[in-house]
């Protein structure tokens, strides 16, 4: 390697430790896993903490994990890929929605026709 090749790697490194982002360049290849806790959960899918953990045990949910013993944390990319699972069985009409309750079966206050 001649000196001028020399210099311009110790430049490129110099560079590199400066930003961070010059790091990320090298490994483009390589997937950055991004995490959210209960919180971010919530935000992003409205349902209750019960029923998320119900649809994790019947396998319809992305399980967490725990990152600590009291850090309990999802894949971001998973939660994604469901919510777009999710969008396109509604798009095609895969979910059959509830039926109205019969009104009139009601014990308390029932309507009459």
């Amino acid at each position: 390697m001649t000196q001028r090749q020399q210099k311009q790697a110790n430049e490129a490194t110099y560079r590199s430790q400066q930003d961070p982002l010059l790091v990320l360049s090298h490994f483009e290849t390589r997937r950055i896993r991004r995490t959210i806790r209960r919180a971010q959960l919530r935000e992003i899918i409205p349902l209750s903490d019960t029923t998320i953990y119900e649809m994790e045990q019947r396998g319809e949910f992305p399980k967490r994990f725990y990152l600590t013993s009291r850090c309990v944390v999802w894949d971001l990319a998973e939660v994604e890929a469901w919510i777009d699972e999710r969008r396109r069985a509604s798009e095609a009409a895969v979910f059959q929605k509830t039926p109205s309750p019969d009104v009139r079966k009601r014990k308390k206050r029932p309507v009459r026709i």
